[in-house]
């Protein structure tokens, strides 16, 4: 009862933060520049003209009018047209595709992030002060320390000129995605392999463990039966945001890699100023941006059941 008390609390919570996120971001956007509603004939259009395109967009209505406009469609899944960038395409048959080849990148990163970070940071706790933690902290400070444009650039070339392996992504060969995947994933497993053995150490101090060791059990059955599960924990609530933020995509290695994601699609809306595009896109940053945090409490709640839903005075762990 107590887990679904919570899980409710958590989702209104976040119904009532995602509409008054949504609602300033569509009042802010209205701030933009009205050329960006004309497409390319606006140096073609007189004012007559232009005033009668913004009252068919309905953006010459007081702006509470206008927003209730927007839910209204909002809720009916329609995000408008594009006005430049595809004209008369909706803005949802722009994103989708972009946003699917965002996250076939981004997933692939992710899962090389945890399948070596998790591990390397474990190591790096249980070897704490040798060889294998200084090798960690030796990588961990070079990618923290380095420009990423610098060692994604060595990658590039590097992966080109030692294996011969596709310095531009191509769609339908899978050995084109080596790279910008391998680009992807080292930052995050320097952030991983960092939190793992913050939290790791962290719990070596702790009671239990001390009645662990006292019980007879080797140092490697204490880390993985029962210190890797609870350093897990915290690092839990950010998964669910790092694999919906996927869909976003990396402006600079896609760039570099000519993926067509949705890394270069928000700058090139607002450049060629399609503003019901860029409208659309900076609404859906927000709304991936609230549901991961959702998504990361209700998993912290599942993988420790002790986290409750109250108030100020009872809230806790």
């Amino acid at each position: 009862m107590g887990m679904l008390k919570y899980s409710i609390g958590r989702l209104l919570r976040a119904l009532v933060t995602m509409a008054a996120v949504l609602s300033a971001v569509f009042l802010l956007m209205r701030l933009l520049p009205v050329e960006g509603y004309f497409g390319d004939r606006s140096d073609a259009m007189n004012e007559k003209v232009k005033e009668q395109v913004l009252k068919s967009l309905g953006l010459l209505d007081p702006w509470y009018k206008q927003l209730g406009n927007f839910w209204k469609d909002l809720l009916h899944g329609d995000m408008g047209k594009s006005i430049v960038y595809r004209k008369g395409v909706s803005v949802v048959k722009i994103i989708v595709p972009k946003a699917k080849v965002s996250l076939k990148f981004g997933f692939a990163a992710i899962m090389i992030e945890k399948l070596a970070g998790i591990p390397m940071g474990v190591l790096m706790a249980r070897y704490k002060g040798k060889f294998f933690d200084r090798f960690g902290n030796l990588y961990i400070l070079l990618i923290n320390a380095l420009p990423a444009a610098v060692y994604y650039l060595l990658i590039q070339l590097g992966g080109f000129g030692l294996f011969g392996v596709s310095m531009l992504y191509r769609p339908g060969q899978i050995g084109t995605m080596i790279l910008p995947v391998i680009s992807l994933s080292l930052g995050g497993i320097a952030s991983t392999a960092m939190w793992m053995r913050r939290y790791m150490v962290d719990q070596m101090n702790m009671d239990y463990i001390r009645l662990a060791r006292a019980k007879g059990m080797t140092g490697s059955q204490v880390a993985f039966r029962h210190m890797l599960r609870n350093a897990f924990i915290p690092m839990a609530q950010s998964l669910p945001a790092s694999i919906l933020f996927t869909i976003s995509g990396s402006l600079y290695i896609e760039s570099l890699y000519s993926i067509p994601g949705m890394g270069g699609l928000l700058v090139t809306a607002i450049k060629r100023q399609d503003n019901t595009l860029v409208q659309a896109l900076v609404l859906l940053f927000s709304v991936l941006s609230i549901v991961g945090m959702l998504l990361g409490d209700i998993l912290m709640m599942l993988l420790d059941p002790r986290i409750t839903l109250g108030d100020r005075k009872g809230e806790g762990r």
